[in-house]
């Protein structure tokens, strides 16, 4: 199944992507669920979806797609996951992931305007598969981790890279007003199937400079959700974005900087397009 936030007559709302339809829920299931984040921590998805059909459906053309999770308690991304990237960046190999966060309204939706922030020009893509988790845990172990995923999305995860240069903390460079895409939905891990040979490719201008397989990880999933357990717990909603493959526009000579009137796509086998324009600063 495949699950997502939007807005429909100018109103905020989630539930299930239909083929061409977006099915809503939030407003036949208000008072139990909110929002998407409530369903997870209820493990309600399958009960929700049971509703669509005393539901309003509304084709793509007639909603705004909103970031899969607004509200997060927590974003965490892992750096330097494939080896492709870690070298090109020229980092030392480590024995743990290379985590740092994200704030939650550094988010944007499918089909909206990355932002150029007026700082900077140097505005970087990253496409990544996002991890939704579904049940609360902490101390997770590599066994455990699957059951504690409630779905998967496309994520870019856009940097602001002069930023994140300023110092050896990435946040500054990482936190940057709609500069995270996530979305378009969340599909459910009894869909997408096993990860290991599924492609990640990013797009810029129809032009591909990322292309990898999850297999390709350096840490795989179970191992991030592992490490991450263990220093803060995990809470339904979480995201975790699972790092990025070599190609980002930083390391190409010349560079290659995002600028308004790009269009940057991530595409997952099986899962979807993540698709977004590239905007200035207003």
């Amino acid at each position: 199944m495949k699950f997502a936030t939007f807005t429909a007559n100018g109103t905020a709302t989630w539930g299930i992507i239909d083929g061409e339809d977006a099915v809503d829920l939030g407003t036949v299931l208000r008072d139990r669920y909110p929002d998407l984040r409530s369903v997870i921590a209820f493990n309600a998805l399958h009960e929700a979806a049971k509703q669509a059909g005393d539901a309003r459906r509304y084709p793509f053309a007639e909603i705004e797609w909103l970031p899969v999770i607004p509200n997060p308690d927590k974003i965490l991304c892992v750096g330097l996951n494939y080896e492709m990237h870690r070298k090109e960046t020229g980092r030392a190999e480590v024995d743990n992931p290379t985590i740092f966060t994200r704030f939650a309204n550094s988010q944007t939706g499918h089909l909206a305007n990355i932002v150029r922030p007026r700082v900077s020009h140097e505005l970087d893509f990253e496409g990544e598969l996002a991890i939704i988790i579904g049940k609360a845990g902490r101390y997770i172990s590599k066994g455990d981790a699957w059951g504690h995923i409630a779905g998967y999305a496309c994520y870019n995860d856009g940097s602001v890279r002069d930023f994140q240069r300023h110092t050896h903390q990435f946040t500054p460079g990482k936190n940057f007003p709609d500069t995270g895409a996530f979305g378009p939905w969340m599909m459910t891990p009894d869909e997408l199937g096993e990860l290991g040979p599924l492609r990640i490719q990013t797009r810029v201008n129809g032009q591909v400079v990322q292309d990898a397989t999850f297999g390709q990880m350096i840490f795989d999933i179970p191992r991030i959700i592992e490490y991450c357990s263990s220093f803060t717990r995990l809470e339904p909603g979480d995201v975790i974005a699972t790092g990025t493959p070599g190609g980002v526009g930083a390391k190409r000579t010349p560079p290659l900087w995002l600028k308004p009137g790009d269009t940057v796509e991530v595409e997952i086998d099986r899962l979807g397009t993540l698709r977004n324009g590239i905007a200035d600063e207003v």
